[in-house]
């Protein structure tokens, strides 16, 4: 992207967009693995205090990173070899700053049907079932909050969400905006701009999350 903004002409080769495309999926959809464990994590801190330390043990830990790694892997693999086995045909332009899944498709002349099916059902998948954690998580949180005496422990349970709830809103809010828009409306320039969140300014909050 710092490159594009330097360099007149901007291009890219079949084998680096597979590659980008692939680090975009893994590190997407690890990132809404994190976020819907965080919101675990807090509900687990928040309702269950003196049973953190059992609930949440390292080996839970290990298993709640390792799977969606593993899962992201797979669909890091899957999405690139399905659209760099089909045929490209017509300008070889991508209208992106980055090879997204979704940019690629008006260029595809085979596969594309089967391949934006396997989008919306992965996508449908990722968002909903992550999605229904974040809630349920949060729903539980704000019942335990409700049933809190003290302020301070109500201030303090607030502040360890809030960050998170930032994140998820952006987060989430311009993922929705760029692929569950109708087609009717939909637009490029605006993805472009949605994807700026959910690229850069969600992965900068990060730290601030925990």
């Amino acid at each position: 992207m710092l490159v594009n903004f330097v360099v007149e002409q901007n291009t890219i080769s079949f084998y680096a967009c597979a590659t980008q495309m692939a680090c975009f999926i893994m590190f997407i959809n690890s990132e809404l693995s994190i976020l819907f464990v965080m919101a675990y994590d807090h509900y687990v801190a928040i309702c269950n205090p003196l049973l953190y330390n059992v609930i949440m043990s390292q080996r839970l830990c290990h298993v709640l990173v390792g799977i969606p790694y593993l899962y992201s892997t797979l669909q890091a693999l899957l999405f690139p070899i399905k659209y760099f086995t089909s045929t490209f045909c017509g300008p070889k332009v991508i209208s992106h700053f980055y090879c997204d899944v979704v940019p690629l498709l008006p260029i595809l002349c085979s596969d594309a049907q089967e391949i934006q099916l396997l989008i919306i059902l992965f996508l449908a998948f990722n968002l909903i079932s992550s999605l229904l954690v974040i809630l349920v998580s949060y729903i539980l949180i704000l019942l335990a909050i409700c049933q809190m005496h003290s302020a301070e422990g109500r201030k303090k349970a607030f502040s360890t969400c809030g960050s998170h709830l930032t994140g998820v809103v952006l987060f989430y809010g311009s993922l929705l905006f760029m692929y569950v828009q109708p087609k009717s409306t939909h637009s490029y320039e605006t993805d472009k701009l949605a994807s700026v969140f959910y690229t850069l300014a969600i992965p900068m909050l990060n730290p601030l999350m925990h």
